[in-house]
């Protein structure tokens, strides 16, 4: 977009030289954040590089049927302040994410229940279980894992971890299990119950009419500009605001002077099929090292749909490279020495505010990302 399209779009009010906040980032935490400001008067620019607002959490309508775009995005939390605030934009319905996980063409129940071990050992009671899973610990585990291999076999014995985690998580990574660091898997949930609810949070469930609902509740007045690049306009967005809340890559932001922070990036391929049901279940995990995809999502099941036809997403994990969408921050050593450097200049800063999953080089569920930029928005308000 040219500084002349740019200028043409930006109305403002005849009395204010500026807008209070530019805001770069349309997704849940800028437009969470622009909610909160305009709320208490204040003026806010959000600009975006994509050709949409919303983010990762963005849908696409196909039909009556709202794709995820950017993957699978299931809301859940325990805390009821953020579930009555996404819900003051649009109902929610009551999905539960109970994922299916193939395996060498055998099919299990996530997460790790009483199902799972049954399709494994065909044990029926849980102290069963616990005496194969304890076994398997104390043969394979290590009380020091020095890697993820390591880590899961301390946690889960060597069953669950060959067959659902090793090639899946090597997948996902790009990366064998004993070159990945044992943090990446702090715990794995195990439940000796007949449950296939993957989250345990009590808000659970999928905006009525798709994500896209939230968005514009939150948006609703204010000034968004799609397709924006901040850093090829960067002075004159900046002279724009009185202050910039900056969500994106904050290395990019400092220009990497101490270096690039690695991520894994994902490429999606979708698929319309003249079918009403294709898997039965709206997460598929594929397990299989030779199946080049982790998983399958068929979107209409989020919904409960009843469209005659169905779409599904296969999610295709890759190495990032700075033209690709950056997903999941590789939070080793030395990408965390890297980005305290970029922190510690970060705060230094009094006119900017940084924010979100690139900004923050962390992995956020959306309620924590919208916990975030309300918690923020408090501070900016001076806690009222």
């Amino acid at each position: 977009m040219e500084l002349s399209e740019i200028n043409s779009n930006l109305v403002e009010n005849k009395s204010m030289k500026k807008y209070d906040y530019l805001i770069v980032g349309a997704g849940l935490f800028g437009s969470v954040f622009a909610h909160e400001m305009t709320k208490k008067g204040k003026t806010c620019l959000v600009i975006d590089k994509r050709a949409h607002k919303g983010g990762n959490v963005f849908c696409e309508d196909v039909d009556g049927i709202n794709i995820h775009k950017y993957g699978a995005h299931i809301f859940h939390t325990n805390n009821k302040k953020i579930w009555d605030y996404v819900n003051q934009f649009t109902e929610f319905n009551n999905y539960i994410n109970s994922p299916i996980s193939i395996s060498k063409g055998k099919m299990y129940n996530l997460p790790f229940n009483m199902n799972t071990f049954h399709q494994l050992w065909g044990v029926k009671t849980p102290k069963e279980a616990k005496a194969i899973i304890e076994e398997q610990i104390n043969t394979f585990g290590s009380k020091s894992p020095k890697n993820l291999e390591e880590q899961a076999l301390s946690l889960v014995g060597k069953d669950v971890y060959e067959t659902l985690i090793k090639e899946y998580t090597e997948k996902q990574w790009g990366k064998k299990a004993k070159e990945l660091p044992s943090f990446i898997i702090k715990r794995l949930p195990v439940r000796y119950t007949f449950n296939n609810n993957y989250f345990n949070d009590k808000y659970q469930g999928i905006p009525v009419g798709g994500y896209n609902k939230i968005i514009e509740g939150l948006l609703k007045g204010i000034k968004v500009i799609t397709e924006i690049d901040f850093f090829e306009n960067k002075d004159f967005l900046m002279n724009k605001a009185n202050k910039l809340v900056f969500t994106g890559k904050i290395d990019e932001f400092y220009d990497y002077q101490f270096g690039k922070l690695e991520y894994r990036s994902l490429r999606f391929e979708n698929e319309r099929l003249e079918e009403d049901n294709f898997q039965g279940n709206a997460v598929v995990n594929y397990n299989d090292a030779e199946v080049p995809y982790t998983r399958i999502i068929e979107h209409k099941h989020f919904e409960f749909g009843s469209q005659k036809h169905t779409v599904i997403t296969k999610e295709y994990p890759e190495e990032w490279t700075s033209d690709k969408e950056a997903y999941y921050p590789i939070n080793n050593k030395e990408n965390q020495e890297k980005y305290i450097q970029y922190k510690k200049c970060s705060e230094l800063e009094t006119n900017i505010i940084f924010g979100g999953r690139l900004a923050e080089y962390k992995y956020y569920d959306m309620h924590q990302i919208i916990a975030s930029a309300l918690e923020k928005a408090k501070k900016e308000l001076g806690g009222n």
